[in-house]
């Protein structure tokens, strides 16, 4: 009973994790099957519909009209798109980096980790702001300004870990039998990194849509009509006081799906590390 309670507790994090993802990616994957209304349809006779779960507008309407829940779930396609999507582009930049830099230790390598060092120093929602501004607003504009953002993270990681581990018997084994820097990259240090990558690229998808839901709501991301949880807390900012139903839904939304993907990170992390060791 101990060690079952102890098991539980070691792996709280990402149970609620996977419980919390796994409620986006259903709601993902319903508003590619069902949405009760067209996200975008105005119906200025039903504006400001209180939330009411027996009527046919289950988390009311908005400002315009508009069904909260139908852009709840369409507003889901964009979060996991940028987030996902950015944090792909930017792992697998940032590990070709982290590599070449490690491999390359002098001259090349020197430059490529100065210049993360560099970008590194932004804060990241002022660093997304400022190539969002140069990329363009809206979805690609997005991923583009985050994928940039995330590529330090995952070049910093793949470096250090690859010169912590360069002087070990395996890996010296290797370069003595005249196996290529590719040849010993992909067959000794990518599984040696692995545990670490998959725990940053899970934490790292939080961080984005943090970031593109910031973006949204300082009107830098998506733009409307189109549904995102940041627009649509930035469009609820002036009725809060009068209608506050209006920005909980997606507040929820941004909670949730931030949350499971921190938690699922941490969770990574604990199993992970302990398999590693044992």
């Amino acid at each position: 009973m101990l060690k079952s309670l102890n098991k539980f507790r070691k792996n709280f994090s990402l149970s609620i994790g996977i419980v919390l993802i796994l409620l986006i990616l259903i709601t993902w994957i319903l508003s590619y099957i069902y949405l009760p209304f067209a996200p975008n349809e105005m119906n200025i006779s039903e504006r400001f519909m209180l939330t009411d779960f027996s009527s046919y507008h289950r988390l009311g309407t908005d400002n315009f009209g508009r069904d909260i829940l139908s852009r709840i779930m369409m507003g889901s396609r964009t979060v996991l798109l940028v987030g996902i999507g950015s944090v792909s582009i930017g792992a697998l930049i940032g590990i070709t980096l982290g590599a070449l830099a490690s491999i390359f230790k002098k001259g090349f390598g020197t430059v490529i980790m100065r210049i993360m060092d560099g970008l590194m120093a932004f804060p990241g929602i002022l660093l997304a702001m400022m190539l969002v501004t140069v990329v363009g607003t809206g979805e690609k504009g997005s991923i583009i300004a985050i994928s940039i953002f995330m590529i330090p993270t995952f070049a910093r990681l793949v470096n250090s870990m690859m010169l912590d581990n360069e002087n070990l018997l395996y890996i010296k084994a290797a370069k003595s039998y005249g196996s290529t820097n590719l040849h010993i990259f992909i067959q000794h240090y990518i599984p040696a990194m692995l545990p670490r990558l998959i725990t940053q690229f899970s934490s790292a998808i939080g961080s984005a849509v943090m970031i593109e839901t910031s973006l949204s709501f300082l009107g830098l991301g998506i733009q409307p009509p189109n549904a995102s949880w940041g627009l649509m807390l930035n469009e609820s900012r002036q009725f809060f006081l009068i209608y506050p139903y209006l920005a909980v839904a997606p507040g929820i939304a941004i909670i949730i799906t931030i949350l499971g993907f921190n938690l699922l990170g941490d969770g990574l992390n604990d199993l992970l590390i302990h398999r590693s060791r044992q």
